[in-house]
């Protein structure tokens, strides 16, 4: 019987403090995304949004690579209000949270999607790492993220209000992790906190 995201999260996962943080984080750059730079369907906003829950499932079977265990948990279980090829996407978008880049020539579930699907599996996972990298210490100091697009240099501003005012959080994680969103939208980012 297939489990629903939060389901699989609550049988896979002791905490769900983390997972639920890179949601509301990947939400809202989602959200600001769309509006902003290429807009995207709410069938994909529901991909991210299973991919944000289910991206540290993997831990359940090893720390060692628990985003390809993640991935491979997904696909072989399925995920309720997902068919088959969807659920394919949401385990790929959890696999490339962390680690190395798409590869259609190393990567083997990856390279069996169509063009498309890999630009949005990029796209999609590229906000995934983005937010997991804002909440590297399990601690949800993120309050808000705001987006600027400078269209003619093409350049993307991140905008973090963070919980407390006083208090900015280290965000070193997320501009290491930003590589896979700037290769999925094509563009450079800047990553800082509100003035």
């Amino acid at each position: 019987m297939k489990l629903s995201a939060e389901e699989m999260l609550n049988k896979f996962s002791k905490n769900a403090s983390h997972p639920m943080e890179v949601r509301r984080l990947a939400m809202m750059i989602f959200d600001e995304t769309s509006e902003k730079i290429h807009e995207m369907s709410n069938k994909q906003r529901k991909y991210l949004e299973a991919a944000a829950l289910l991206h540290d499932i993997g831990y359940y079977i090893d720390s060692k690579g628990h985003n390809k265990h993640s991935m491979k948990m997904v696909i072989e279980n399925g995920l309720l209000g997902f068919n088959e090829h969807e659920a394919i996407l949401i385990g790929c978008i959890c696999r490339y949270h962390r680690g190395g880049l798409p590869d259609k020539k190393e990567h083997e579930i990856y390279n069996t999607l169509e063009k498309k699907d890999r630009k949005l599996v990029k796209r999609l996972a590229g906000i995934l790492k983005v937010s997991d990298g804002l909440d590297r210490g399990h601690l949800n100091l993120i309050k808000k993220i705001h987006l600027n697009y400078d269209e003619e240099n093409n350049i993307i501003e991140f905008i973090l209000t963070p919980n407390t005012p006083e208090f900015r959080p280290d965000i070193s994680s997320a501009i290491r992790k930003r590589d896979l969103f700037e290769i999925g939208f094509k563009c450079q980012s800047i990553i800082k906190f509100a003035q």
